[in-house]
């Protein structure tokens, strides 16, 4: 299978694009919710959840995950394929979203760039430094965004501060950033929020959101890997996770795929 790891359910909008346009692949999905969000944690932490998750994934029969999270790409994915991999898995595989999402966003970018994301990737510079490796001319203003995740998680997207919240940091990063002509919501929960970040932005800027970027990505990837892709099961079967269980987890997920799943137990 091909899994999707992420610290809550924001990976679930990726995991519901790739499903959409390579329909015949089967799909495992995990969301760590019971220690979301990652995005205040220390880096070490969240390397040893995310090492966990892709565990669990690899364990219940993932050839290649998906850490279909920024903070766990900003943060643990370069060690993991570096470190953890060699040792533990050696012939699974692992990527992350900020490098696609960079080698995307410098095609369309004219003066500056923008980030909306977690504290921990704004901490770890990761769009910055992969922006800059592709285009050392481009201008990138971050803007850690701590309150969007919990609010996304406890189902509250729709409430009336989210606005009021969206305003503060959107305003916090042209404030710095006059000439940004992109924005990148560098957090897969963003999705959820997306019309809400759209209206606050307005016309004349371009929003980057992931998934339409991240899945042509990764087809790509089998495409140029066909050792990789024979390994994948082709029966359309796709099964969801999460390390917390309850009529509330269950409603969240099914919103943010987008259609009605039913989410089983992990035991990390």
């Amino acid at each position: 299978m091909i899994g999707f790891f992420d610290s809550g359910f924001g990976g679930l909008t990726i995991a519901r694009k790739f499903s959409d346009i390579a329909p015949k692949y089967d799909t495992i999905f995990l969301g760590d919710n019971a220690r979301t969000p990652y995005g205040a944690r220390s880096e070490e932490t969240i390397y040893h959840y995310t090492c966990e998750g892709v565990q669990f994934l690899f364990d219940n029969g993932a050839e290649l995950v998906i850490l279909a999270c920024n903070t766990a790409s900003a943060v643990a994915l370069r060690r993991i394929q570096q470190e953890w991999l060699p040792k533990y898995a050696p012939d699974k595989r692992v990527l992350g979203i900020i490098i696609p999402t960079a080698e995307e966003v410098v095609l369309h970018t004219k003066g500056a760039v923008g980030v909306l994301a977690t504290s921990a990737t704004v901490r770890s510079r990761a769009f910055t430094n992969e922006l800059k490796k592709r285009n050392p001319d481009i201008s990138i203003f971050e803007e850690a965004c701590p309150l969007f995740v919990p609010i996304i998680e406890e189902g509250e997207h729709e409430w009336e501060g989210t606005r009021m919240i969206a305003k503060k940091y959107i305003s916090n990063l042209f404030k710095n950033g006059a000439k940004i002509d992109s924005v990148i919501l560098g957090c897969t929960h963003y999705a959820l929020i997306e019309k809400i970040l759209l209206e606050e932005i307005g016309a004349g800027v371009r929003v980057i959101s992931q998934g339409t970027i991240i899945v042509p990505k990764i087809i790509e990837y089998l495409v140029a890997h066909p050792d990789l892709e024979k390994k994948l099961a082709a029966r359309g079967n796709h099964t969801f996770f999460s390390t917390e269980q309850s009529d509330r987890i269950n409603t969240l997920a099914s919103r943010f795929y987008g259609a009605a799943i039913n989410v089983e137990l992990a035991v990390l």
